[in-house]
């Protein structure tokens, strides 16, 4: 199985850039579909982006499309969530996850086997 640890959460201001890192060990990412979605207090996780096994498609949720973009380098074994143009309401804990039962990404966070434990993304306005 993999394991994932997320990094790079921090605080920026209003229409600043941010990029998210999950680093997996115990598998090759290669293996896997990988998402990411993301928790406000007081709100369910949410799906953010996702991209199929190959690297080759990515999806994105209507409110980042265009903002943000899911990379993976499989050399380091690990996915990106590159944040630009970023709201307040970005402002969450983001998880990333891993999905071997598919090929294609998925926006459904039940489709995910395994999780890291989060990174805090603090957008100030």
């Amino acid at each position: 199985q993999v394991q994932l640890v997320e990094s790079g959460g921090g605080l920026v201001q209003e229409g600043g850039s941010l990029r998210v890192s999950c680093a997996a060990s115990g598998r090759t990412i290669s293996s896997y579909c990988m998402g990411w979605f993301r928790q406000a207090p007081g709100k369910q996780r949410e799906f953010v982006a996702a991209q199929s096994r190959t690297g080759l498609t990515s999806y994105y949720a209507h409110s980042v499309k265009g903002r943000f973009a899911i990379s993976r380098d499989n050399a380091k074994n690990t996915v990106y969530l590159q944040m630009n143009s970023l709201k307040p309401e970005d402002t969450a804990v983001y998880y990333c996850a891993a999905d071997n039962s598919r090929t294609s990404g998925s926006s459904d966070p039940d489709e995910y086997e395994y999780w890291g434990q989060g990174t805090q993304v603090t957008v100030s306005s």
